[in-house]
Formats: C-alpha cells, structure tokens, sequence
C-alpha cells in the first residue's frame, strides 16, 4: 500500500530515508494515548456534525478492537508507515475499510503526536509522584526507628557536629517532597490540550477543541496554535525535575555506598538489593546504589539533549523535533527503576547503631559546643573558638578526646571551665541542645516525622485524585 501521504510524490521512499527518519521503533510506546486521542476526536466529529454518526460509530468500534489488539500485543508495527499514528491509522483502515481514512479529519501528526506527548506524560508524573511517596515513607519509618540513634554529621566529608541519625534520614525526605510538589505543579503544564491545532494554522473545520479536552481530562486548550504543535517545553520541565529528583537519589546512594563500606559500617543493605563477585567470595556489593549514581548522568543528558534540540528551531514543527521523545521515554524508564527499587532498599536497610555510637565518641564533633559553653561564661565566641582550637590540638597530641580529659587539663586553656563541662559534652546533650525549628534535638526531629506524616496524607489523596482523571 502506498503511504497515506503519498500523492503528491512520485518516487518511493529511499529504503535508507524510511529507516532514518522513522520513529516507530520508540514511539510505539504512544499506542494507547494515540487512539485514546483519536477515539475523543472522532466523537467531537461526530457531535459536531463534520462526521455522519453512522461513520463515527464505525470508527469508535475500530479504534476499540486496535485498543485491544495494542494491549495484547498483536498488533505488528512496520518501520514503511513511519510512527505510531500512521501504523494506528493503517491498522485501524486494515479492519473497518477506507472510512477509517476519514479519522484524520480536521488534525494533523503534529497536534496529534503533541497530545500523545502530554497524555503519556501526565500519567507518569502522577506515577512518580506515588513512587516518591513510597520512597519517603521507607524513611520516614526508618527515621521512626531511629530517634535515639546518633551518628556524625559531615561537612567536607569529615566529621562536624553529631546529629540524630533520624534527622539525616529527614533531609531526604524534605528534598524528595520538593521533588513531588515539583512534579504536582508541572501537571497543570503538562494538562493542556494542543489538538485542534492542525499542522501550525488550526483548521477549517468548526470542531471543539474544548470538548475534547474535557472528554480527555485536560484542564484548558494551547491558546496559539503555532505554540501548540511546538511546543516541548513541558517534556522539559519534566526532565529537568526528573534530574533533580535523580540528583537527589544519587546523593543518597552515595552516603548508602560509604556506610555500607567495612570504613563506615553503618548500615547494611538487605541482600536482596545487593550482588557479589564472580571472584572474591567475602565481598557484598551495593550494586543498586552504584547503578542509581551512574545513570544520573544519562538522565542529565536526555535534558542536556533535548535543551540543544530545540535551542534554535523556528516555529513551527521541524522533523528535528521527533528526537524529543527517546529520551524522555529513557528518563522514564530510569527513574521508574531507580524509585521503585529505592523504597525496599531503604526499607530494608539495617542499622548499626553502637557503631555509629562509637564514631561519635571517637571524634571532636561536640568541640563546638564546648565554645558555646565559654560564650555562655561571658567570653567572645572568637576567643572561644582559638581556646578550643588549642585544647583539640592538645588532645590529638596526647592522643585523647574532649572526655578524656580532667578538669585540670581544661582549665589549661581557661578558667572559665568548670565541672558542668562533662554534661555539656555528652553526645544525647548536644544533639538536644539544638533545640529549634529544624534543628537535630529529638523533640524537633519527632515534630518534623509528624508534620511529614500529615503532608504524606495529603500526597496520597493527590495521587488518588490525579489518577483517576489521568486514566
């Protein structure tokens, strides 16, 4: 059969041209969305007269046994019709003869494979939005199990200020949140209908765009037709939070991979989410962390890649424009991965807490505290600061820590010491001495899990809402 565009052209396409430029290898990812368009817009034909109700029915029982045939994977998509909508449509006249030729009526591919785009992407959002939910409550749960628990904070790399373990596990959980709220905002972008918008110019035909948006679940219509068929920049905005939220993931497996090693010791992570080697028998590798800081970078690049597509393009659709869609399926898949792997893990996790215990009276983290003790005694935090420099270089010379030391060795370096200096530096006082909104102490790490517990409420009814109108 010859192409469903071929009139004007009286060569067959170059076998090497037909391989190139078609994209029915990834974008066949797109069935369902493409005949759940066209079955809304063949209805608006039909409502709107352009269609005798006879033809639309035909058409709507066709697209309902291609529907099926897509989802039990019978149907045999061909590089020679080019895309998704070209393969949809030839299968779609294959059933119900050449009235099927009449779907395309008042549309083109390029307000056609947009609205795709936009179906697919809406249901993805509120899918990660769901894994991100998961994934904070494997912390929030871990972080429940470990209020008690101190451990080293970090800055540098090296030992800082002690801190509930919970509250590190807390950050995450803040950062991941951002992450869905991000992706939440997006959906009102991504839920904007652009069929309707023909080839650039709209058509001649009186359809309704706003029908079919409401027959999709779209909240509004593209206002300038040339913006409608070119415009990416909701595929953007997803791969730019899709970064972040991958930035974020690899942080974590970094800090998981660190105390997971024989140096840290900190956690273990469950053998299931862990390989060995094919020649070391002791070893135990966290191969899904390593994997999730990996392919961040491919996730930055589809960003990178698409952002240098679209860098120079003038409206409207240019073929250019039919490389937006392997990477965001890439994205997809990456951090669909990633997200629904990260949750068990976490959940999984165990906790060496005397370890962790024994880093934390093994360091200098609490000197800061000691400087605050001797600002509370009328002295000024930079002279503090120098007196404290000198006592901890006094105990790495005499290899001790701040404990180790008697009364009399402190007031080496002030008088202003006294015997309260060891209440002060014991590690449960000084995680509680920061007593402020945000801050480590227990009860403010207890009040964050229960503000972020309320905010999880919320977030599952978003997720139950924004399915059902994604569906």
């Amino acid at each position: 059969m010859s192409k469903l565009w071929g009139g004007r052209f009286t060569k067959k396409t170059d076998q090497l041209v037909e391989e190139y430029t078609a994209s029915i290898m990834f974008d066949k990812e797109l069935a369902e969305e493409d005949v759940q368009g066209s079955l809304a817009h063949v209805t608006m034909l039909g409502k709107q007269g352009i269609l005798p109700a006879d033809d639309v029915e035909t058409i709507k029982q066709g697209l309902t046994r291609v529907l099926e045939k897509v989802r039990k994977g019978e149907i045999e998509f061909s590089i020679s019709d080019e895309d998704i909508h070209m393969n949809i449509e030839k299968t779609l006249i294959d059933d119900i003869g050449p009235v099927g030729g009449k779907l395309h009526t008042g549309r083109s591919r390029n307000d056609q494979v947009a609205t795709d785009m936009h179906l697919y992407l809406r249901k993805r959002v509120v899918e990660f939005v769901d894994l991100l939910h998961k994934l904070q409550a494997a912390l929030i749960e871990q972080a429940k199990a470990n209020l008690d628990t101190i451990v080293p904070g970090y800055t540098h790399l090296q030992r800082a200020q002690p801190i509930l373990f919970a509250h590190h596990l807390m950050a995450y959980v803040s950062m991941f949140g951002r992450d869905a709220e991000r992706l939440q905002d997006s959906y009102k972008r991504i839920n904007t209908l652009p069929l309707g918008a023909g080839a650039l110019a709209g058509t001649t035909f009186p359809i309704d765009r706003h029908f079919v948006a409401s027959q999709l679940g779209f909240d509004r219509v593209y206002e300038n037709s040339l913006d409608a068929v070119s415009d990416r920049d909701f595929i953007l905005e997803f791969l730019s939070h899709a970064s972040i939220i991958m930035m974020h993931l690899s942080r974590l497996s970094e800090e998981l991979i660190l105390w997971s090693s024989t140096e840290f010791h900190f956690v273990e992570l469950d053998d299931a989410f862990c390989t060995g080697s094919s020649i070391m028998p002791q070893k135990k590798n966290p191969d899904v962390p390593e994997l999730v800081r990996g392919k961040t970078g491919r996730v930055y690049g589809n960003l990178i890649g698409l952002l240098t597509v679209l860098k120079s393009l003038p409206l409207a659709y240019n073929k250019d424009m039919q490389e937006d869609k392997e990477g965001m399926f890439d994205t997809v898949r990456t951090l669909q991965g990633a997200l629904q792997l990260f949750a068990p893990m976490i959940a999984t996790m165990k906790v060496n807490k005397d370890r962790m215990r024994q880093a934390v009276n093994q360091d200098f983290s609490n000197a800061t505290d000691i400087a605050d003790f001797l600002v509370g005694k009328g002295l000024p935090f930079r002279q503090a600061h120098e007196v404290i420099g000198k006592t901890v270089l006094y105990c790495i010379q005499q290899n001790k820590y701040l404990l180790d030391l008697t009364l009399d060795e402190f007031k080496q370096f002030s008088d202003l010491f006294d015997d309260r200096i060891y209440e002060v530096l014991q590690p449960e006082q000084v995680v509680n001495a920061r007593n402020v909104y945000g801050g480590t102490a227990r009860s403010q790490v207890a009040e964050a899990i229960a503000r972020a517990e309320r905010e999880q409420d919320q977030t599952a009814s978003w997720v139950k809402e924004y399915s059902e109108r994604s569906q």
